[in-house]
């Protein structure tokens, strides 16, 4: 009856340092971080949780075979100001891949667009120096604003994905501004509706990022060391 009780013991701990074995492997597979950076458009303003951008985005890659954690890094209100004041403490998670998505409310208070420029041109720089893959998201500013202020906030992300070699997704909001079927009452925050229409547009350009991270959605979300992070590629 000893006898076999101590069997039992042994068998029990050998069975629990294969698990401690077996169990790291187990967690890379499904590892992989993806940031979203980004403000209220992010976060999710007047959204349930499940259907904020992070969540319909994360759910779609795995309904098209990439076991991907989407992480909600949106801040409501963040100018890209407040973005880099934060960056440093979003980017101590350790994700692998990053979107970033800011600009909305520079615009929306007329901030300069030399200083939007300035600070995202930080943001993406302070990114990059991790080395991660990085798409950054396009923005436009309102019309009413003038001609002068809107060309010259517009070509802030086109000019910088050019300058820093940036894969981009042109406007964030393609397909949904101005829609009201697709916002919410302010005309400003997509609707359940509206994210999923932003999701279906810019999940191309999201599996081309995670494959320039080395992601095989055919092997459960293994790296694959053999492929280098992707340079800018637009459309």
């Amino acid at each position: 009856m000893i006898e076999s009780l101590a069997m039992t013991r042994r068998f029990a701990a050998a069975l629990l340092f294969c698990g401690w074995m077996v169990a790291p492997g187990t967690a890379q597979a499904e590892s992989f971080k993806l940031l979203v950076f980004g403000d209220s458009l992010v976060h999710g303003y007047g959204l349930a949780p499940i259907d904020s951008f992070p969540a319909q985005l994360e759910a779609r890659l795995a309904a098209n075979g990439w076991p991907v954690t989407v992480i909600n890094a949106g801040n409501s209100g963040d100018t890209t100001a407040a973005g880099l004041a934060r960056v440093d403490w979003s980017l101590a998670g350790k994700p692998d891949a990053v979107i970033v998505e800011l600009g909305a409310n520079d615009a929306l208070r007329g901030i300069d667009p030399s200083q939007t420029r300035d600070n995202l041109e930080q943001i993406l720089l302070r990114i990059r120096g991790q080395g991660l893959p990085l798409l950054l998201a396009g923005m436009r500013a309102p019309r009413n604003l003038g001609r002068d202020y809107t060309e010259a906030f517009d070509r802030i992300f086109p000019e910088l994905a050019d300058q820093l070699n940036v894969a981009l997704y042109p406007f964030f909001l393609e397909g949904v501004a101005l829609r009201p079927d697709l916002n919410q009452a302010d005309g400003i925050h997509p609707n359940r509706a509206g994210v999923t229409e932003i999701v279906g547009r810019i999940v191309p350009y999201v599996e081309r990022l995670l494959r320039d991270a080395g992601i095989d959605k055919q092997r459960d979300g293994h790296r694959d060391e053999g492929q280098g992070h992707g340079g800018r590629r637009n459309g």
